[in-house]
């Protein structure tokens, strides 16, 4: 899954380690028509005429697969000649993409959805996503939504829109979850050097505390060839970086007889791709033979992300995940043992039900001996229709949760100053993004550390060695070197 989506803000703005973020997301997407070619296949085609000059806002919130995706609809409607808006623009179109993997997540589409509604009320508001998907009815109660489309109908919006703009009457497009099927292709790039691509989609697991499943359906995955042929778009366009995005993609392949190890090995072989990133993997599906295989991998960089989400094994079996703290802990120790210069980032709930306090200290102290590099923390969040709410009776306080959190952070913050320490003075390679920030650039190393450095033009879209000077907290200076 896909945690590392909220950041936890309000009550420690001073910590370092990342948690989860909701934040207000207003993109650029930079996507190619390249990129598209099946997709296009699968939908209406709707004249440009149809649309005239009207322009768009897009707003996401939620994991990188939600960004991917909203890019994806974004250059579907371009070609169908409704533009992004530019400082200063009035959107005619607003299109919201929705989270809802936690009841704030709720509250700040909604949120956003009246600010669009009172600051543009003449714009049409367009609302996707898990949100949609679960309170579609709620969703379309609020002022200025036109359209509710669930969360496989995203690239079918143009479609929607058109019908909207003949008839001006509301539209609820919602397919039962357990009903969706369809493999919905996409890839992205924002206003960095890397692209995201999506190569799964939906989750079997069904977790006590998550309504994932329900929200995105069950899983299903693009075809190797379709993915590999996206790859080498993204290398003709001049992209070096692909992040392998999708709810469980270590599921990649259920019910054909390839897996997401054959897909990792062809896209290996691509020309052009100088490195790969897997966005996160559940620890029951990263096998010793992918981890080995990574160490001796040109293009697959030393990054793993995991979701552990507790370190006590009766609560493991409470939420329902598929293994438990001793295989969690050989799978850290196997990457550690092959590539001792890897990133880990391992996601953790705290505050779960069930999680009372000699159960959290079995959590912290499991945590607090791994050999990893940093946490992902965020409090459990209840969620209507999970099983957690009927089948486990044990509920963690506000106040508790807050608590543990800020016991994780303190870890974390601990465990990113450790390994970033251990990198200074030496030279690694850097992959410089477009971004600059007060005349300084900044990228990341294979192994996922972020650097800055001052900024040159020349170096956007490069993989140059740096040397690494000092550890700033959330980054490194650098110094490039010959």
């Amino acid at each position: 899954m896909f945690p590392d989506i909220y950041r936890y803000r309000k009550t420690m703005p001073h910590k370092a380690a990342k948690i989860t973020q909701f934040g207000k997301h207003f993109i650029t997407l930079h996507c190619q028509t390249t990129l598209f070619a099946p997709i296009r296949n699968t939908i209406q085609m709707i004249d440009n005429s149809t649309f005239g000059n009207r322009k768009a806002l897009f707003h996401t919130f939620g994991c990188k697969l939600n960004f991917a995706e909203t890019s994806t609809v974004a250059q579907l409607l371009a070609e169908k000649g409704i533009s992004r808006v530019q400082r200063g623009d009035t959107p005619d179109i607003i299109v919201v993409n929705t989270c809802s993997v936690t009841e704030l997540a709720d509250k700040k589409c909604r949120q956003t959805i009246r600010a669009f509604s009172r600051k543009y009320p003449q714009a049409a508001i367009v609302v996707t996503g898990c949100y949609a998907q679960l309170k579609s009815e709620e969703v379309q109660s609020l002022p200025g939504v036109a359209i509710v489309a669930g969360s496989d109908r995203k690239l079918r919006l143009a479609e929607y829109i058109d019908s909207w703009l003949a008839t001006h009457t509301p539209q609820t497009l919602i397919t039962p979850t357990k009903e969706i099927r369809e493999f919905s292709p996409s890839c992205s790039r924002g206003d960095r050097t890397r692209y995201f691509l999506k190569v799964q989609d939906g989750c079997d697991y069904f977790c006590s505390y998550c309504t994932i499943p329900y929200a995105r359906g069950r899983s299903r995955s693009g075809s190797i060839e379709q993915l590999v042929q996206q790859a080498r778009d993204v290398a003709n366009e001049g992209g070096k970086e692909i992040v392998i995005t999708g709810v469980n993609i270590g599921d990649f392949g259920k019910g054909r007889t390839d897996t997401f190890f054959d897909l990792m090995q062809r896209l290996d072989e691509v020309e052009g791709i100088e490195r790969y990133r897997i966005s996160s993997i559940e620890p029951n599906l990263l096998t010793d033979e992918m981890i080995e295989w990574v160490a001796q991998s040109r293009r697959f960089m030393p990054h793993f992300h995991l979701p552990l989400q507790c370190g006590d094994d009766e609560v493991l079996h409470l939420m329902r995940r598929r293994y438990d703290t001793a295989l969690f802990r050989h799978r850290v120790e196997t990457i550690r043992h092959h590539m001792p210069h890897a990133f880990i980032g391992v996601d953790l709930i705290v505050g779960a039900r069930g999680e009372t306090d000699e159960r959290f200290e079995s959590s912290r102290s499991f945590v607090e001996n791994l050999p990893i590099s940093r946490l992902h923390v965020f409090p459990y969040s209840e969620r209507p229709g999970t099983r957690a709410l009927t089948d486990i009776d044990y509920v963690v306080s506000q106040e508790t949760k807050h608590k543990r959190a800020r016991i994780m952070l303190d870890i974390s913050e601990k465990m990113l100053t450790r390994f970033c320490d251990s990198f200074i003075g030496t030279t690694r390679q850097v992959l410089v993004e477009h971004t600059t920030n007060g005349g300084m650039m900044h990228g990341f190393t294979d192994n996922y550390i972020k650097v800055v450095v001052p900024a040159q033009d020349a170096l956007a879209n490069k993989i140059v060695n740096i040397r690494l000077t000092e550890n700033l907290g959330e980054e490194m200076k650098g110094e490039i070197t010959l």
